[in-house]
């Protein structure tokens, strides 16, 4: 039993074959998937996917990558878009990107904050992408109170004295693919450090496949290899830690599921 807590299933490299991807997922044990959008166009997209699927639900926001493009008028129709279906459950993802900078870096500090107060006004988590950027944004997460809604570290890739930092503000951390890596060595030692009811994981997916796939187009069934790996680390049987990490998704994001599951 897991749940994928970042994927981007309704971008275009899953636009030929969906409903496989879908059903591969399910077979292989994951039960719920996040499906994230990056700017208002593609937040639109994940929540009309979300609408169709029993098992999948959306989040809405404007990537780091994507701020320059996002008006004033941007954050208010987030609003409009989240308010517009039960689906969406989180804000974000939203963040800062100073690897990349494909947006200026005041912007995505203005963009990020506003979002953070959206996601405050709207009693719902923020789902932080954080790039090379880890201070800036673990001081912007401080001042603008992301503790009130809490929220989740997405793809992971700092060290373990990020992570304590992250966790002292009530954030919960995902890790990915890059985990199953030969060379991650400080993401080894962060599953080792993460308590578990602050853990979960994710795909990313199209992107960051797991280590067998590295190269190839990700998607959700391959969440099952890194949640392996986390487990692995962390010396539980994946049985046992692959639902108790569901849970804490289920738990953030306000998510009741059906009985039986």
């Amino acid at each position: 039993m897991l749940f994928d807590t970042h994927a981007h299933l309704h971008f275009p490299e899953f636009a030929a074959d969906l409903p496989a991807v879908i059903q591969r997922a399910r077979a292989a044990g994951v039960r719920w998937m996040l499906t994230i959008g990056t700017n208002l166009e593609t937040s639109r997209a994940a929540v009309a996917l979300a609408d169709q699927e029993s098992d999948l639900y959306a989040a809405i926001g404007i990537h780091p990558h994507d701020a320059s493009e996002a008006n004033e008028v941007a954050v208010d129709e987030l609003q409009r878009v989240a308010e517009s279906s039960p689906r969406v459950v989180a804000i974000g993802e939203m963040g800062l990107d100073f690897f990349r900078n494909l947006s200026p870096r005041d912007v995505q500090v203005e963009v990020f904050r506003r979002q953070l107060a959206l996601a405050r006004r709207l009693g719902k988590p923020a789902l932080i992408h954080c790039r090379e950027a880890h201070p800036e944004t673990l001081e912007i997460l401080r001042v603008e109170g992301v503790r009130e809604v809490g929220g989740i570290m997405h793809c992971f890739s700092g060290d373990a004295a990020v992570a304590r930092q992250c966790l002292d503000l009530g954030l919960f951390l995902s890790l990915a693919g890059p985990v199953t890596y030969p060379s991650a060595r400080k993401l080894a030692e962060v599953a080792k450090l993460v308590p578990q009811d602050r853990l979960v994981v994710e795909t990313d997916c199209p992107f960051l496949p797991p280590q067998p796939y590295r190269g190839k187009r990700n998607e959700p069934a391959y969440l099952a290899i890194t949640a392996a790996r986390v487990a692995e680390l962390k010396g539980v049987p994946v049985e046992e830690l692959g639902p108790l990490m569901a849970t804490n998704a289920l738990t953030l994001l306000g998510i009741q599921p059906p009985p039986g599951r």
